[in-house]
């Protein structure tokens, strides 16, 4: 039974990032969102730890310390920050890199479908911005990423969807500045 409710719950989800990314015209993202949420490596570990609550990778890795979905996810999903790291060749350390604007654009349809479906009714355009800016992740990566996405949740927290995905799809995706950019 955690199984189906589980398939049910990440079907729900990347339908609706389906929705977000072509309604800004992200169409094969929108159809590849996600697909590794199907394979046997993060479907078996997902129905294990499902509660429909909140994701069964925070699950997993408060039991384990560490979840195994999760990191198969990250290193196949560009949408996440996390897959955008690498060595930097003079500090010889693993750093953040700057992610192109339609794998930030999917992220953020990532976040608002992730809020709508574990937050169920008690969602607004401003959930995943307060859930942004109350999480760690801001530090962890690029920083003018974190601007851009910061900037675009905002917008969708104080302006909605309409406006937002407009924004997105007629500046972000067409390549524009932002606002604190200047024009080029």
């Amino acid at each position: 039974m955690k199984g189906w409710k589980h398939f049910k719950t990440i079907t729900r989800h990347r339908m609706l990032v389906l929705a977000g990314c072509f309604r800004v015209g992200l169409y094969r993202q929108g159809l590849t969102h996600d697909l590794s949420k199907y394979s046997p490596t993060e479907f078996r570990i997902g129905a294990r730890y499902y509660q429909g609550t909140r994701s069964p990778n925070a699950v997993e890795r408060q039991e384990k310390g560490f979840s195994e979905a999760w990191m198969h996810h990250k290193g196949r999903n560009r949408h996440h920050y996390e897959y955008w790291t690498d060595m930097n060749r003079q500090t010889r350390c693993y750093e953040p890199v700057q992610m192109p604007r339609r794998y930030l654009v999917e992220q953020i349809m990532d976040r608002r479908a992730a809020c709508m479906v574990y937050q169920g009714d008690a969602y607004t355009d401003a959930s995943a911005y307060d859930y942004f800016m109350a999480s760690r992740e801001r530090e962890l990566m690029h920083p003018e990423n974190r601007k851009e996405l910061e900037f675009l949740l905002g917008m969708l927290a104080q302006q909605g969807e309409a406006a937002t995905f407009h924004y997105i799809k007629n500046h972000v995706l067409a390549g524009k500045p932002y606002p604190w950019e200047g024009e080029s």
